[in-house]
């Protein structure tokens, strides 16, 4: 218990000494609601505390698998389990992303913790791609909205993008690209905690030792608050997009049909939030008034894996060079699933 009081009171210390801009924009976001549109305040928190609430528990073990690798010493071990299993962690991971139930946010804590654990950023980006894209009850939705075929098409989509992401990864780390750590803020003993000492092996029962102990604690609180932060941020941003940009806004500027038409459609649903459950029913709308069917995959794929909501996370967590792969690989990911869309449709 001493550990943990030090750790926050260290942690504090720092806070006051160098005020953070993420709680400043989520500060100055809501002042502006309240002298701007007071009516807005209440309904915009609560979506944030309801999608906080629910992306919790994935925080929780994120926090807690950070801070045991960190306290134990056990990074090297971690890695070394990755090594040489780069192209079957690939598929695996593009596999899970494709049927996992997380939005692109939700998905982030674990990215940290896969992160400092030593996994291959490429089967990292493959997760981070193809997770939010589809999911057993979108699949349900989507199949009910615009027909079973679309829906297998966009799992397929799904996966394919995450394969992508991952195997452009691995040919760029192997041309020399993304070296080193690509975290923006490796997780390591901070806040004033003593550095956790080194050795030829990891101590497992690390709550055995008080300066071990300072280090979970340290690493845990710091990665919370980093997650907690950057989320609420996202999450605000979610729900004003919401209200103030609804998706059908955008889609209205995607009519047609062609090669630019799918690029149009990536480009625009890119900062979109496409929710995957109410997503369907816009998408089945805008394709009543002629929106080319392989348009509409595009604007569904890009929505999901990089909307506004989702870069705000990724742009705090890994250095730029990651994040602006990500960005490319995604809208790559949604013209081609377009392309190929509009080809099976149409054929």
């Amino acid at each position: 218990m001493t550990a943990l009081v030090q750790s926050v009171q260290s942690f504090w210390q720092q806070t006051l000494r160098r005020p953070d801009l993420a709680w400043l924009a989520v500060a100055l976001i809501y002042a502006a609601l309240a002298a701007l549109q007071p009516a807005v305040v209440m309904p915009t928190a609560t979506f944030t505390l309801g999608a906080l609430a629910q992306t919790a528990p994935f925080i929780l073990f994120a926090v807690a698998v950070i801070g045991y690798l960190e306290a134990t010493g056990a990074q090297s071990v971690v890695a070394r389990a990755f090594q040489g299993r780069e192209t079957s962690m690939i598929f695996a991971a593009a596999l899970v992303g494709g049927l996992a139930p997380f939005c692109s946010c939700e998905v982030i804590p674990f990215i940290a913790a896969l992160l400092v654990a030593g996994a291959p950023l490429s089967a990292i980006m493959a997760l981070w791609l193809s997770s939010p894209l589809m999911d057993p009850a979108a699949f349900v939705i989507t199949a009910s909205a615009l027909g079973f075929e679309f829906a297998v098409a966009k799992t397929v989509a799904a996966v394919s993008v995450g394969l992508l992401g991952g195997f452009a990864v691995k040919a760029m780390m192997h041309a020399g690209a993304f070296q080193g750590n690509m975290l923006l803020n490796p997780p390591t003993s901070c806040c004033g905690a003593k550095s956790t000492p080194k050795g030829d092996k990891p101590v497992w029962r690390f709550w055995q030792h008080e300066e071990r102990r300072a280090a979970f604690w340290s690493a845990g609180l710091k990665n919370a608050v980093f997650l907690l932060k950057w989320l609420t941020l996202a999450y605000t941003l979610e729900a004003l997009m919401i209200r103030y940009i609804p998706a059908e806004t955008i889609a209205g500027f995607v009519g047609g049909d062609g090669v630019g038409t799918i690029m149009l459609s990536a480009l625009l649903g890119a900062p979109a939030y496409l929710n995957g459950y109410a997503a369907p029913a816009l998408v089945s709308g805008l394709m009543d008034k002629g929106m080319d069917p392989g348009a509409a995959m595009a604007f569904m794929i890009a929505g999901g894996a990089t909307s506004i909501p989702a870069m705000t996370a990724v742009f705090a967590l890994v250095k730029r060079q990651v994040f602006a792969a990500y960005l490319a690989l995604a809208f790559t990911g949604a013209v081609l699933s377009g392309l190929v869309f509009a080809l099976v449709a149409g054929a």
